[in-house]
């Protein structure tokens, strides 16, 4: 599975630390948020000492914020293990994104369609900030095949399906994201190289970025965009599976597998293809 980056991690403990300017209803909020996302990555649940010190919070204020969310159903306490888990408020919020972004279910219709042409598990993602989230896997029928988990997320420049929208963003939104990075270099090291803005062109150019290892050793990712009604990038499409199997030689076929699925989905969706809309250049295409 993976987890939740440093980089994400920091930044939201940061914003949780106390603050002049910051009022104390906020700090609770930001320290809720951080205890909902930490229990979420442990299915099996936390003691409140294991909770506390991973959140990197107080014992008596983790265990006063699981109270409120207790009574709020967003937590639940098992007394028999005394551990913590996700309760079932969380999922019903959860479910109403799931429901306002109702091109998931038309997504996997094509995706089912794509792992039986690919023979790979295929998934789907969206961005969120300098990270991704996965929304729906379809596995392949492989014994041994990729698998990664709805909700788990990775870092934009090192997925497929993060470079695949990175690549897709009109120039502003890519700039916001490279330069915020390159203002945190000296602690967390830039990894928008001149090298790997310029490699984006060749992802717009062919259609799909690859994922050579990057992400998993081992395992190899091409992906493509499905793109909004605005012509934005709305999410991305990837096949996965060993390197062994998704070899150099079968990388263009795949490639074109994805490329065309995602814009099938785009058309089915009632989204706009780049070839209509000019987001780089700010103005309408005339191709």
């Amino acid at each position: 599975m993976i987890r939740f980056s440093k980089e994400w991690r920091t930044s939201v403990k940061q914003a949780a630390k106390p603050s002049s300017e910051r009022s104390p209803q906020v700090q609770s909020l930001t320290r809720s948020l951080i205890i909902l996302e930490t229990l979420a990555e442990h299915d099996g649940g936390l003691s409140l000492t294991e909770l506390a010190h991973i959140s990197e919070l107080p014992t008596s204020t983790t265990h006063r914020l699981l109270t409120t969310l207790e009574n709020r159903r967003f937590v639940r306490f098992n007394r028999g293990s005394n551990l913590w888990s996700v309760g079932v408020q969380s999922f019903v919020v959860g479910n109403a994104f799931a429901r306002s972004r109702n091109f998931v279910p038309l997504a996997k219709i094509f995706m089912r369609h794509l792992m039986d042409q690919a023979g790979e598990t295929v998934n789907l993602a969206a961005q969120d900030q300098e990270e991704i989230v996965y929304l729906a896997q379809v596995e392949c029928r492989e014994m041994m095949r990729a698998f990664v988990r709805p909700g788990s997320r990775a870092p934009l420049h090192s997925s497929a399906v993060g470079k695949a929208l990175l690549a897709a963003m009109a120039d502003v939104d890519r700039n916001r994201i490279t330069q915020r990075r390159k203002a945190d270099r000296a602690e967390t090291g830039n990894v928008y190289t001149p090298e790997f803005i310029k490699s984006l062109e060749d992802v717009r150019t062919r259609g799909y970025a690859l994922d050579d290892e990057e992400q998993s050793v081992g395992v190899r990712c091409v992906a493509s965009v499905i793109y909004d009604e605005n012509g934005g990038p709305l999410a991305a499409v990837s096949i996965s599976g060993p390197s062994a199997r998704i070899t150099n030689e079968r990388i263009p076929f795949l490639g074109e597998l994805v490329r065309q699925t995602c814009k099938d989905i785009t058309t089915d969706f009632g989204g706009r293809l780049p070839s209509e809309i000019d987001l780089h250049g700010g103005g309408t295409s005339n191709a």
